[in-house]
């Protein structure tokens, strides 16, 4: 029989043993095991990788987990439980979700606010896998989670009493609750209604509701308001803390089971959801979670590495598949951007973008092992602006957060056209984003879209305006004029390579000119970008180390962000040579190669929000995460192994297996693709580089659909931390000598054969084997 595991706590490396308990005699793993008993769902939930360890399905719209007090939910450092609530997305670094935490406790209720009602726990007494979570509190009551795709369901086991309660608190959440009402229907079902807001800076509310029924009829009930507690009551509304509370006789039946169903539309929604969920038991549930996790999962198979290797790999692919999420009932209607209900048609609607972050790994790593759920994410993204008016910059269910800046949707759908998702819809896609890329939204919209692209235009840079007052919530293009600049460049470049596919030559033209917009923010004085005020003079400090105007980094980190040229960005700091010795000392590479996992932790890596006052890489946020791949353009493609292969060691399998936020799988696909050898160097177009992976063989089982062959195995046999460097590549048999493929590439291979060795080689070296300027 197999155990499950208990996290192990590590900081930076893995604990040399391991606790195991043993899952409930009733719902025990299958005797074979599978690829779910590799994941450890506490990885990130210490140092702000703001992970949660509760109970999700693919890309499902709920998320049941417990809450530590942490502002995202769960911090592994945490002692007490608030509750167990509906919403959490993976990774985010702002307070968001937490909707209808519900706690199981006993005796009398005598507390309404969660913070003071919390129970403590134990991590001894604490389980996770995909699609499950265990803990057993302090008072008595060991709790269970599972979920499916519109519902999270739960049982809970108390003593003996006859005073089993479980409370429903519908006036707390992780962000802002506005307001809420509950409603107790019957001595089986509660009712909520759930209006937030407050995400980072966001102010706009959104609603939730949710349904709740029990698998018995509770003995007793009540409602709280405030302090104010009212035995009896059924209905309670209003801003601040408001709840209830349902109680059970557990003197001979000691187990309680519930099923909470999610909606964005109506109650009515949670009702269908509820009804659709045909859970079963919660044995049920939790097996049909883990079956649909065990098919997400086996669409990669690997071979070699150790068993650390394959954990925190299969628990990345995990995390990669956590969001977008569903956001339409079961009857197919949502809430549109224009807060009105649409129905779902040929498609089905998804919701919740951080743009900023998965436009650069995780929308590719969907696209290539789950075309049909990222072809229907596309087409949601696409409804945003039919519905509301324009395209989305961070979205959260049914409203704009307008977090982060620059135009990140644009190599999103890019990416979406390019890889073959958007047959049918190619010309929509391109009316919505010539018209984010040649305008702003109106000011009387939630949108701030390209904020700074008037003077953009008309000047060729976006201007850096410190302190600037915001326009709308959110973040600004203006307090990042050097950062945003950069991002508006590579959204032209890519967005002219649609165009050119599309037939709009005129367009394709004007697009790829203004992809060297970059060039207009390159200091010559300094050979670094920097950002320039609305007169046109170089605002900041001149040291590259100190730089302002750049969102969540410096000019050091941000000197790379120009896949679509990087030979032109070669050429402006003095070619190849230069641009190789900038390279080794925003790496530390000399440092590196004495002692890697010392420098990743020490010299890379000082702080999960250290983003700033800065000259080395940061492998814990976006602007960094292509360019340990600009290698491939300088005719050293060792050194992108090099640097790679050091940055995967930073993701381990205990808590602290991460370095930073996962930003809804960003950093996990990252983890993901270049473990296996491929990484999109130019978001937005169909560009992979090539790096050695770490496994010996990885099987990837692909949509027919999308890729005619099926199936893609990628070789590296005897590959390890001695023998890591790229000997030779065959595809098919054929040798190849770039250091790069194309999405068509892959499309028509079976195979991807790497011959590795302990020392570089000259294969990749060749002037035209980089990855191409795009024109």
């Amino acid at each position: 029989m197999r155990w499950t595991r208990c996290p192990r706590l590590a900081v930076g490396v893995v604990a040399a043993s391991a606790l195991w308990f043993p899952p409930p005699a009733q719902a025990a793993p299958p005797p074979d095991g599978g690829l779910t008993d590799l994941v450890n769902p506490f990885i990130g939930t210490q140092n702000e990788g703001n992970t949660f360890p509760g109970a999700s399905v693919p890309f499902g719209m709920v998320q049941l987990s417990p809450d530590t007090g942490h502002r995202t939910g769960y911090d592994y450092t945490g002692k007490r439980i608030r509750g167990f609530s509906l919403v959490h997305l993976s990774g985010v670094g702002c307070a968001i979700g937490g909707d209808l935490p519900v706690l199981p406790t006993t005796g009398d209720v005598t507390e309404t606010d969660y913070a003071k009602y919390a129970t403590t726990f134990s991590h001894a007494h604490e389980q996770a896998s995909p699609g499950y979570y265990r803990v057993g509190l302090d008072n008595g009551v060991r709790a269970e989670l599972t979920a499916t795709e519109r519902t999270g369901v739960q049982r809970y086991t108390f003593p003996a009493t006859g005073k089993a309660n479980v409370l429903l608190n519908a006036g707390q959440s992780l962000h802002r609750n506005v307001s809420s009402t509950v409603e107790i229907l019957d001595d089986r079902t509660v009712r909520t209604t759930i209006t937030g807001s407050g995400f980072c800076r966001s102010t706009r509310p959104y609603t939730v509701h949710t349904l709740t029924r029990f698998d018995r009829p509770f003995t007793a009930h009540g409602t709280w308001y405030q302090d104010s507690l009212t035995p009896g009551a059924r209905r309670s509304s209003g801003p601040g803390r408001n709840g209830a509370y349902v109680t059970f006789d557990t003197t001979k039946d000691r187990t309680v089971e519930a099923t909470t169903a999610l909606s964005y539309v109506d109650a009515r929604g949670a009702e269908v959801n509820l009804a659709a969920a045909r859970a079963g038991s919660f044995a049920q549930a939790r097996e049909a979670a883990r079956r649909a996790w065990e098919d997400r999962l086996g669409t990669v198979r690997v071979q070699g590495g150790s068993a650390t290797r394959r954990a925190a790999f299969y628990s990345s692919l995990y995390r990669s598949f956590l969001a977008p999420n569903i956001g339409s009932d079961a009857d197919g209607r949502y809430t549109g951007w224009d807060q009105r209900i649409h129905r779902e048609s040929g498609f089905r609607y998804y919701q919740n973008w951080s743009l900023w972050d998965t436009y650069r790994t995780q929308s590719q790593l969907l696209s290539l092992l789950a075309p049909r759920e990222a072809r229907d994410m596309a087409i949601s993204v696409l409804k945003v602006d039919e519905e509301g008016g324009w395209l989305p910059k961070w979205g959260y269910g049914p409203v704009e957060t307008n977090i982060m800046s620059g135009d990140p949707v644009t190599p999103y759908l890019t990416n979406a056209y390019q890889q073959g998702l958007l047959k049918g819809y190619e010309e929509r896609a391109y009316r919505a984003l010539k018209k984010n890329a040649d305008g702003v939204p109106p000011a009387d919209t939630m949108y701030t879209g390209r904020e700074a692209n008037r003077e953009y235009l008309a000047h060729g840079f976006a201007p850096y305006v410190k302190g600037r007052p915001y326009a709308k919530t959110g973040d600004s293009d203006y307090h990042h004029g050097g950062s945003v600049t950069l991002e508006y460049a590579l959204s032209d470049a890519m967005l002219a390579q649609m165009a050119r596919g599309l037939g709009h030559q005129a367009d394709a033209a004007r697009y790829a000119a203004r992809s060297r917009n970059y060039r207009n923010v390159f200091d010559p004085s300094t050979g670094f970008f920097r950002a320039r005020d609305a007169s046109g003079a170089f605002a900041g400090p001149a040291d590259p180390a100190r730089s302002e105007g750049f969102h969540e980094g410096t000019a050091w980190q941000y000197q790379w962000l120009v896949p679509q040229d990087l030979r032109g960005m070669i050429g402006l700091i003095g070619g190849e040579k230069a641009a190789g010795d900038r390279l080794d000392a925003f790496f530390a590479y000399d440092r590196l190669m004495k002692d890697p996992v010392k420098t990743t932790r020490e010299v890379w890596v000082h702080g999960p929000y250290a983003y700033y006052n800065a000259d080395k890489y940061n492998p814990q946020n976006e602007p960094d995460l292509i360019a340990p791949y600009t290698y491939l353009s300088t005719g050293q493609p060792w050194k992108t192994t090099d640097v790679v292969h050091a940055a995967l060691t930073l993701f381990t399998d205990g808590p602290t297996g991460m370095t930073g936020n996962d930003d809804l799988g960003t950093m996990s696909a990252w983890h993901v693709l270049s473990s296996i050898g491929i990484f999109p160097v130019q978001p937005g177009y169909r560009t992979w580089g090539l790096t050695t992976p770490v496994f010996e063989r990885v099987d990837l089982t692909l949509d027919k659909a999308y890729y005619p062959g099926g199936r893609l195995t990628v070789t590296a046999p005897g590959t390890s931390d001695a023998r890591r460097y790229i000997q030779g590549v065959h595809i098919d048999g054929r040798s190849y000598e770039r250091t790069f493929v194309t999405t068509d590439t892959l499309r028509r291979s079976g195979r991807l054969d790497f011959t590795v060795g302990a020392r570089p080689s000259g294969w990749g070296t060749a002037p035209d084997a980089a990855p191409p300027t795009l024109r």
